[in-house]
């Protein structure tokens, strides 16, 4: 009788506690003057994306307009108080302008604990700044140029695998989130890792599954996301780590043996783990001497980026250009002119200069950013300024936390007219005033912004010229329309998944 005399007393307790806790901390922006959502005890403002209900994109989209006329406003993530900013201005001194105040990424997970996740978006400080002076080069347009032909080699293959299914069938219906996720991983293991896999072709390659398993944000992973970043201490104790052992033993022995060969038979190649290795030889203080562990951690999220968020970007665009016959017969025009004007060869400079695909991807990413929300940790205090007027500034202390919902922006009829349109022209009336303004950020802002964006762009672009070159796209009837954002998955995803038709192009 006593033991649960005990527990019951210890659940008053422990609930008594949370009460109060909640009730401290849901006044937390109330008495700074700043606009925020009640939030509910224990889940914040983020229950229904929690319990699948809303989309996080729509949820925080939703925050973002809960004063229209603040510079910023509040939310609470679980336990966690969280600005969101939404005035331009302040977001441009946030990520560029006083950058040193906001250095460091919320961490997600414990890079002592767990150093696989060691990589490029979670180092914080000074050592983030050394290794990203090793990685930058390596997304240069010199270094990007070799790899050029690899993406062509890898969109060929697709293309005409896709052509030789349609022998048989008038119209093919594809999943191009397989299809576009199955390119992505030839590309990354050809260009970063020196691989030759053709993921369409051999369905079960161990790159592609480990890598589609290490990327699935709709499974155990969102879970593991969720819980070592909501409550680590207690994921510490647990001993939880974010990928799968054998993802990460994988990959530590991939870069291994890469490493291993190339130092044994004198191979170069113009790819990110060449460029980590000759940081070894490197006698700069400031520049350190990567470990094997490190290598690893810094090849596995170039993968991780690149092998998931640069397909859905693919998705998203042979979407639309299926929904918009106009942008698609413009496209046409566009290709077929370039490829009679280089005889079938265009040049990776011929390919960048394409001035509607690039508007149409541009386009793209308005909509559907890559980084459609991003964060900040403060790292020194910072004022901002009032959010409203008749407010007081806001003291920003170490180890707060901001937002910035780059889809918000990029939606707001504020800065976008006709938001929900997919209008590419947008960026070829006037593209410096879109392309240069903080309202359209789709791969972040500032030194963190995205590393290898312009891989991500050069690859689509190869892709989709190629298909569209020999192929026609159609909007599926599996494809379910008007669109609706899948409430299981962090990254931006439609509910039920992404579905085109293909049909041949007679003219090639």
């Amino acid at each position: 009788m006593d033991y649960y005399i005990s527990i019951i007393l210890a659940a008053i307790i422990v609930g008594l506690l949370t009460i109060l806790n909640w009730v401290n901390y849901k006044n937390y922006f109330k008495k700074h003057g700043i606009p925020c959502e009640t939030p509910l005890p224990i889940f914040g403002n983020m229950f229904q994306s929690l319990f699948r209900i809303t989309p996080l994109m729509d949820k925080i989209r939703n925050t973002y307009y809960i004063n229209t006329e603040a510079k910023y406003v509040g939310f609470y993530d679980i336990n966690s108080p969280v600005i969101l900013i939404r005035d331009p201005e302040l977001i441009k001194n946030i990520t560029s302008k006083y950058f040193d105040h906001f250095v460091d990424h919320r961490p997600f997970a414990d890079v002592v604990h767990d150093p696989f996740m060691a990589n490029l978006f979670l180092l914080r400080g000074s050592h983030w700044r050394a290794v990203r002076s090793i990685l930058s080069p390596a997304f240069t347009p010199s270094k990007m140029k070799p790899m050029f032909k690899f993406m062509v080699d890898c969109s060929q293959d697709l293309t005409n695998y896709m052509i030789e299914q349609m022998q048989t069938q008038k119209t093919l219906t594809i999943d191009s989130k397989d299809a576009f996720t199955r390119f992505t991983s030839d590309v990354i293991a050809m260009c970063a890792f020196g691989l030759n896999i053709n993921s369409t072709r051999s369905p079960l390659n161990e790159f592609f599954v480990l890598g589609r398993r290490g990327t699935d944000f709709e499974g155990l992973l969102s879970l593991k996301f969720f819980l070592i970043s909501s409550f680590p201490k207690i994921s510490k104790l647990l001993n939880m780590k974010f990928m799968d052992k054998e993802i990460e033993n994988y990959f530590h022995k991939l870069v291994s043996d890469i490493i291993t060969l190339r130092d044994e038979k004198g191979i170069s190649r113009p790819d990110m783990i060449q460029l980590m290795m000759e940081s070894r030889n490197n006698i700069n203080n400031e520049i350190p001497n990567l470990s094997l562990q490190e290598m690893t951690a810094q090849a596995f999220v170039f993968f991780f980026g690149g092998f998931d968020t640069s397909s859905s970007l693919m998705c998203f665009l042979a979407h639309e250009i299926s929904l918009n016959p106009e942008v698609q017969s413009k496209l046409h025009d566009e290709i077929d002119e370039v490829h009679e004007k280089y005889n079938g060869e265009p040049s990776f400079e011929a390919i960048n200069s394409m001035q509607y695909l690039d508007a149409v991807i541009s386009e793209t990413l308005r909509l559907y950013p890559v980084a459609g929300l991003l964060d900040r940790m403060c790292t020194k205090s910072f004022e901002l300024p009032p959010t409203l007027p008749g407010t007081k500034p806001f003291q920003l202390q170490p180890g707060n936390i901001i937002m910035i919902s780059a889809y918000a922006l990029q939606t707001d009829p504020k800065y976008h007219p006709d938001p929900d349109k997919f209008i590419p022209e947008r960026f070829i009336e006037d593209p410096k005033k879109i392309l240069n303004s903080l309202t359209y950020m789709p791969f972040g802002n500032g030194p963190r912004m995205c590393i290898g964006y312009r891989f991500a762009i050069m690859e689509t672009k190869v892709l989709i010229y190629y298909l569209l070159l020999k192929c026609i796209f159609k909007p599926s009837k599996k494809m379910i329309l008007p669109m609706k954002f899948s409430t299981s998955s962090f990254p931006i995803l439609p509910k039920g998944g992404f579905w085109l038709d293909l049909q041949p192009r007679n003219k090639w």
